[in-house]
């Protein structure tokens, strides 16, 4: 007897299936950048810092971005000095989504962006970095634009991208890609004024060894905000998964350091299988950014 499969001659079910995929795809758009549409990027212009033929481009694009962003977040806290610049000038316990998508405004023009809608992005955050200064709990002064706290927060940020890809991205990053890919982010760290700056993986490992870390009291109360922050309750399951996944990510010592510890049996068994299924599935629903959309298109025009 021949097996017939049931025919879908209106396309009922492939209009269903895109019409989940678009909401999916606009939900998590408007919650991670504050659009629907997410970040979007200039039509016309050059090809940007970076270029379609870049790592950054394809480590930027991909949903593993979302932990590795999350994870950066963690990591930074363990600084005192740039810890201290959060608790007193941040406003993230009372905008943290405001927080996010200006950041992702951030990674969109500096990665996707014309070169002028890199540098302006830049200059931006610069100009917001003068306000932040002061003399820190234990007594030493600090300021955001200081070059080896712009350092830490660069580093620790791709680092995080590195590690997340690797775990959860699409497709293997071989060791060759990783050098690239931190190379080419020192375009970004060099705008910042950032010293020193890594442009291979070990100077990068070299970099993270080299600060003096700890959690203080402030970096613990930011880091169990960053767990359960204020959002709807239908998202919070998905959140808490990749949360877990961002922990999970982090040295050992950092996680004892923040009390935030994922047991060495949840990570291989709980923690990666169901993160794995939820970044599938969510790769599958949001499909390709218009943001990379746009910036392809002007690249290649």
């Amino acid at each position: 007897m021949e097996l017939r499969l049931p025919i879908d001659p209106l396309g009922v079910v492939g209009a269903a299936s895109d019409r989940v995929r678009d909401v999916v795809a606009q939900a998590v758009r408007g919650r991670v950048a504050g659009n629907p549409r997410g970040p979007v990027v200039d039509a016309t212009g050059d090809a940007g810092w970076f270029g379609p033929a870049s790592v950054a481009w394809r480590l930027h694009a991909d949903i593993s971005s979302l932990i590795g962003g999350l994870r950066a977040l963690l990591y930074q806290t363990l600084h005192p000095l740039a810890m201290a610049g959060v608790a007193e000038h941040s406003d993230y316990r009372h905008d943290p989504w405001g927080r996010l998508h200006r950041t992702s405004r951030f990674i969109a023009a500096t990665t996707y962006g014309t070169s002028e809608e890199a540098e302006a992005a830049v200059a931006l955050v610069k100009k917001v970095h003068e306000r932040v200064r002061g003399i820190a709990p234990d007594g030493r002064a600090y300021s955001a634009n200081e070059p080896i706290l712009l350092a830490w927060v660069h580093a620790t940020e791709i680092d995080s991208f590195i590690a997340a890809y690797r775990r959860y991205g699409s497709a293997p990053l071989a060791d060759e890609d990783v050098d690239r890919y931190v190379n080419e982010m020192a375009v970004v760290a060099r705008a910042f004024g950032a010293d020193p700056v890594p442009t291979t993986a070990a100077e990068l490992r070299t970099l993270l060894a080299s600060y003096e870390l700890h959690a203080t009291s402030d970096a613990r109360a930011a880091a169990r905000w960053l767990m359960v922050p204020p959002m709807p309750w239908r998202v919070r399951p998905v959140y808490t998964l990749v949360a877990a996944a961002a922990i999970e990510l982090l040295p050992l010592t950092a996680q004892l350091e923040l009390g935030l510890v994922i047991p060495p049996f949840a990570g291989p068994v709980g923690v990666r299988p169901a993160t794995r299924a939820f970044v599938s599935t969510a790769r599958w629903a949001i499909g390709e950014s218009p943001t990379l959309a746009t910036a392809r298109e002007r690249a290649t025009a």
